[in-house]
């Protein structure tokens, strides 16, 4: 079965642990290194003829178009990850709008072709604010990947379908690709959900779990998973920021390990990008 490669192309400065930390009028001043580290994803992926999508956040398409054009001239498929990477639950309707749809104006500039999928900064869509469904709806994306079914501080509906599906709302329809969960327990009443979709939990699991856990969502529940990890998470290098030591474990553990548990992945998991994902469903 194939599975769903993402990437959220983002730097390390921009992420949701450090926005107290750091004011985004001040992304100017921190090197970039999402450039070089998204070079070594995508010679990653040629490596083994892997394709993927790549969410890329507006402010980084603005400063660095090449890359754009880069990701797509190597057969990868470019999706929004809005803008300004800022929470859709603080900034309001308003204000998304203007992100997804400056967001998405730019990428369909640079790739030449129109963009259809949305991933939420540090997936921020949830049962609170679904009004931000209707309005990608209204600026014309088919899929979003968005919600993810899990309780979690920042983010999670963790009672809503953990498989692609689509999402009717009064102004329209959009197909969704939740970030894949494990669900165990002892009966109807005890049911737990683990996050193997990646990221933090990519970090944090041992390989052989997040391998388990995407053969079983295939050969025991018959679904399409999803994985999803940012350029940064494969740079131990990158600079520290100083904040809380919540924010800092998020961001910093095992980033050394990264690469090496992606590398096994890619190498033997059957991975396209997410819109090919959405073909195979039907």
């Amino acid at each position: 079965m194939r599975n769903a490669l993402t990437v959220d192309v983002e730097d390390y400065f921009q992420v949701a642990a450090f926005r107290n930390d750091i004011r985004v009028e001040d992304w100017e001043y921190y090197p970039l290194r999402v450039v070089d580290n998204t070079l070594r994803v995508l010679d990653l992926l040629d490596e083994f003829e892997v394709k993927a999508t790549f969410f890329v956040l507006g402010w980084v398409a603005m400063r660095r178009p090449a890359l754009v054009g880069e990701i797509r001239r190597r057969g990868h498929e470019i999706a929004s990850h809005g803008f300004g990477h800022q929470l859709i639950y603080e900034i309001g309707p308003d204000e998304f709008r203007e992100d997804v749809r400056r967001s998405k104006a730019l990428l369909e500039d640079l790739c030449g072709e129109a963009v259809h999928g949305y991933r939420a900064p540090s997936y921020s869509i949830t049962g609170r604010n679904m009004w931000a469904i209707d309005i990608l709806i209204e600026e014309g994306f088919t899929y979003d990947s968005s919600i993810y079914p899990i309780h979690h501080d920042l983010y999670g509906m963790p009672d809503a379908q953990r498989f692609p599906h689509v999402i009717h709302r009064a102004g329209g329809s959009i197909r969704e690709f939740p970030i894949s969960t494990l669900q165990f327990g002892l009966g109807e009443a005890l049911q737990f959900r683990l996050p193997v979709g990646g990221g933090g939990y990519l970090r944090l699991f041992p390989v052989s779990l997040m391998r388990y856990a995407f053969n079983h969502i295939n050969e025991k529940e018959m679904q399409p998973a999803v994985l999803y990890f940012h350029p940064w998470e494969i740079d131990p290098g990158q600079p520290r920021i100083r904040s809380g030591w919540k924010s800092r474990f998020r961001h910093y553990v095992n980033l050394e390990t990264t690469f090496s548990k992606l590398t096994c992945l890619v190498k033997d998991l059957h991975f396209v990008p997410m819109k090919e994902v959405f073909a195979d469903e039907g």
